[in-house]
């Protein structure tokens, strides 16, 4: 099938998802493995591009242990103690609605089984270590678990939703006498304020704004991403992703052998099948499953999500095994899902109504692509064909159920791949989808973001109520 020069290979002359010419592959011949983008020069390490996405993903693939949520909560609680400068005999824990949601029906890690805002307040005030952040709560002992229960027993912990416009948002105050108060806002480790006594002793304003500690992802982007993620020197990212992997593949196989949440992962295998699809939704969702219900070890986030770094990384290194990948292939195929989730998640925010499992399936159904050869051709379609599948899943808060989600979200990424692969995608025009892969991110952003606000305010009163 000859076409001619400039014409996109989309049946029936319809427009393709692209916005610029595809490559000059014909129908019937195989598409060339990946090794370096053909006709496009190395991005090199002066690249501004270059040194972005490399701070990108040093402050985005952060480990932490349990739900970023309630631990960040923690974190709030730990500082809130640590002004006081002693055990707090009460506390209240102010936060936004989509905090409320994220935090309720989760179990916080190495408190025996207790959940929600409570829980997550108590374990950080009595026994966190606020230098640790996101691993706040991570080196509780046994002992100290009782101290978790204990102290919940002395101290009366009042919840209640912050009067603020903020989507992400979090106000723990402490009292002996004297009284504390520290406040994270915009991200899960930026703190806004600290008070002791009413004196300010931190504030930051208008840094609450922020969506995640890097303001450059403007410059993201799938060609920049698949760019990036050819020509890296991966001394530069190594250690980055490697751990990343360890952490997330470890916790999605002791989900499976484990007997965590609504087990997805061991009901897709026993009733699926064994293929490396199928295994590649399963350990992703049991990965899900464990950390969603008090598994104590550790993930690496994308996007200030544990559930986003698990299905980002996850199926692509099924998939790298399964297939044979060298160890470079591996690494640079989770780089390029782990920045596309990311220049997804950038037009959508931190929290919302949209399922942000969604934005990471999309991401590793690209890493899949790439292990198998794929180009930017195969990746933006890729891309395009998942979403047009499943942007319409909700975010109901943090609980077992994600792990179905990422199942299928996991799954619409692979089939995105392999609806391209046999020539079939869909076009621009087709519900929100646009011609081109970047306006059809940037709707689904502008979906998620705007046209989802009251959404989200239905779901809270829901659970609420």
């Amino acid at each position: 099938l000859k076409r001619p020069p400039g014409a996109c290979l989309a049946p029936g002359g319809r427009s393709c998802v692209k916005s610029h010419i595809c490559d000059k592959i014909e129908s019937g011949t195989r598409r060339p493995e990946r090794g370096g983008q053909e006709g496009v020069s190395p991005m090199r390490k002066t690249d501004i591009r270059y040194q972005t996405y490399l701070k990108i993903l040093e402050e985005e693939l952060l480990p932490a242990m349990g739900c970023t949520e309630p631990i960040a909560v923690a974190y709030a609680a730990a500082m809130a103690r640590d002004l006081l400068g002693s055990m707090p005999v009460r506390m209240e824990v102010n936060v936004s609605g989509n905090i409320l949601k994220n935090v309720k029906s989760v179990v916080v890690p190495n408190t025996g089984g207790l959940r929600g805002i409570q829980a997550a307040a108590a374990a950080g005030a009595a026994v966190g270590q606020a230098e640790r952040e996101l691993e706040v709560i991570a080196q509780v002992t046994s002992e100290q678990v009782g101290e978790i229960r204990t102290f919940l027993e002395r101290c009366p912990i009042q919840v209640g939703l912050a009067a603020t416009s903020q989507i992400f948002y979090m106000l723990a105050f402490g009292g002996d006498g004297s009284s504390s108060e520290a406040a994270i806002s915009g991200f899960h480790t930026n703190v806004i304020r600290k008070r002791k006594n009413g004196q300010t002793l931190l504030q930051r304003e208008e840094a609450a704004e922020r969506e995640s500690p890097c303001d450059e992802k403007s410059l993201l982007s799938i060609e920049g991403a698949l760019e990036f993620a050819d020509t890296v020197e991966l001394d530069d990212v190594r250690a980055l992703v490697q751990r990343q992997i360890d952490y997330n593949y470890a916790i999605a196989q002791e989900g499976l052998w484990g007997n965590y949440g609504a087990n997805i992962g061991s009901v897709l295998l026993k009733h699926d099948g064994d293929d490396v699809k199928v295994r590649a939704k399963a350990y992703a969702a049991a990965g899900s499953d464990a950390r969603m219900n008090g598994c104590e070890l550790p993930v690496v986030i994308v996007s200030g999500s544990g559930n986003q770094g698990i299905t980002a990384s996850v199926p692509v290194v099924v998939y790298a095994k399964e297939l044979g990948a060298s160890e470079e292939k591996m690494l640079r195929a989770v780089v390029l899902s782990d920045l596309i989730t990311i220049h997804q998640k950038s037009g959508i925010g931190r929290l919302s109504a949209y399922c942000g499992a969604i934005s990471a399936g999309c991401g590793a159904g690209a890493g899949i692509a790439y292990l198998y050869g794929g180009g930017y051709e195969e990746i933006a379609h890729t891309v395009v064909n998942a979403l047009a599948v499943v942007s319409g899943v909700v975010c109901d808060g943090a609980k077992a159920s994600c792990a179905a989600k990422i199942a299928a979200a996991v799954d619409a990424g692979i089939l995105g791949y392999w609806m391209y692969r046999d020539g079939n995608q869909f076009f621009g025009g087709d519900g929100i989808v646009s011609k081109g892969v970047e306006n059809t991110i940037r709707n689904v952003g502008r979906l998620a973001r705007e046209g989802m606000k009251e959404t989200d305010k239905e779901i809270i009163k829901i659970m609420l109520e």
